[in-house]
């Protein structure tokens, strides 16, 4: 069986790289990847492919930043061209980004069943651009891999059939599980930086709606370079972050109080999560990895998808919109110890889950051969 996997940024990789392996491990697929280009430069997209070892993509489209409509629509265009040269049996998507939206619209225009890894979320803010990605990938998905049960009662009580959705828990735990061992071994990145394990706070910036509004990236910066002054933050600096910073001309005043690196890879990044005494974060991967690290999590948001943390204490949600507040939120979190009883998010094989339920469904024939004539004829103009 044809497996299209479509991916794009950094949280896509990780996703990939434990299905992609529990795919393989069946022996009863080829799997083709296909690489937007929404992450491209070696820090944001190369180097997770190293480290996680997935397979070389091929087919890299090359998308790179702009808009979003812009971007949307080129990996659309991108995308589909590789559906009708490849005919897959199935379209893998995951999470909520423009590569999400934009591979699941490709392909339920040429009929390929489409499996949506990480469906259900929902914030309820249609203020963001993922909810709407989600909202849209979710009614356009034949199976709907949900990680929680809350995640599945949300497809629910938007209308998607039972039959379509399958609670497999979160592969993002999977991967916490497997690359969390491997980080011990192979990272060094703790001893390079001089930090001591629960000594200090990991920080990581890199929303469009925190990035470039210049007030509320200077209210977050302001509260964390408060704390700073008495408990070490480490912040590996998103580009964007690092372009709004330097336009303002506040990047070197932060760094006099703020540890800013370099982005880093994937097991560097899950050691600093792992010894970090708190994450204070925009991101929506890095709230679920902070659990899953047992790691308590202040998120600089209105509202998060991930409302399983926020009801279990392990995730604090602080709008950023003085510093004061930042500052107090964060000084009320470094003194929290939440509950490490309840996981809602499977039992660390949810890949194994997807493998399972892939390798047992078929595919109906929906190209016709005039169809495929036509679609031929397109990709040679």
């Amino acid at each position: 069986m044809k497996i299209a996997t479509i991916v794009g940024a950094r949280p896509q990789f990780i996703k990939a790289a434990v299905v992609s392996r529990a795919l393989q491990r069946t022996g009863k697929f080829d799997e083709l990847i296909i690489h937007t280009g929404q992450h491209y430069d070696e820090n944001m997209s190369d180097v997770f492919f190293k480290e996680l070892e997935i397979p070389t993509p091929r087919f890299n489209l090359c998308v790179g930043s702009c808009r979003h409509g812009q971007q949307t629509g080129r990996i659309l265009e991108a995308v589909e061209r590789v559906l009708l040269r490849e005919r897959p049996d199935w379209c893998i998507v995951y999470g909520d980004t423009n590569s999400t939206l934009a591979g699941a619209l490709a392909a339920v225009k040429l009929h390929v069943p489409i499996a949506h890894v990480e469906a259900g979320l929902r914030s309820f803010d249609r203020r963001m651009p993922e909810e709407i990605n989600r909202i849209l990938t979710d009614h356009s998905a034949d199976l709907l891999f949900a990680p929680s049960k809350e995640a599945s009662h949300n497809l629910e009580r938007e209308g998607i059939p039972r039959s379509q959705i399958r609670a497999v828990g979160d592969v993002m735990y999977d991967a916490a599980l497997y690359y969390g061992r491997r980080a011990e071994e192979q990272s060094r990145l703790i001893e390079r930086l001089g930090l001591s394990s629960k000594q200090y706070i990991l920080a990581t910036v890199h929303r469009a709606e925190n990035t470039d509004e210049t007030e509320r990236l200077h209210v977050i910066v302001k509260g964390l370079a408060a704390v700073a002054r008495e408990f070490p933050v480490v912040l590996p600096i998103h580009p964007r972050t690092r372009q709004a910073l330097a336009k303002s001309n506040t990047l070197s005043d932060i760094s006099r109080y703020i540890r800013v690196i370099e982005p880093l890879g994937y097991l560097d990044m899950i050691m600093l999560e792992k010894h970090a005494r708190l994450i204070a974060t925009d991101s929506g991967g890095v709230q679920k990895e902070a659990f899953f690290h047992r790691v308590p999590c202040v998120t600089f948001r209105e509202s998060t998808e991930w409302v399983e943390l926020v009801e279990l204490g392990w995730n604090v949600l602080i709008a950023p919109l003085n510093v004061a507040t930042i500052e107090s939120g964060l000084r009320a979190a470094l003194r929290s110890s939440p509950d490490c009883k309840d996981n809602p998010y499977g039992d660390g094989r949810a890949a194994e889950h997807i493998a399972e339920i892939l390798a047992g469904s078929g595919r109906d024939e929906s190209i016709t051969p005039h169809d495929a004539a036509e679609q031929q004829v397109r990709l040679e103009i």
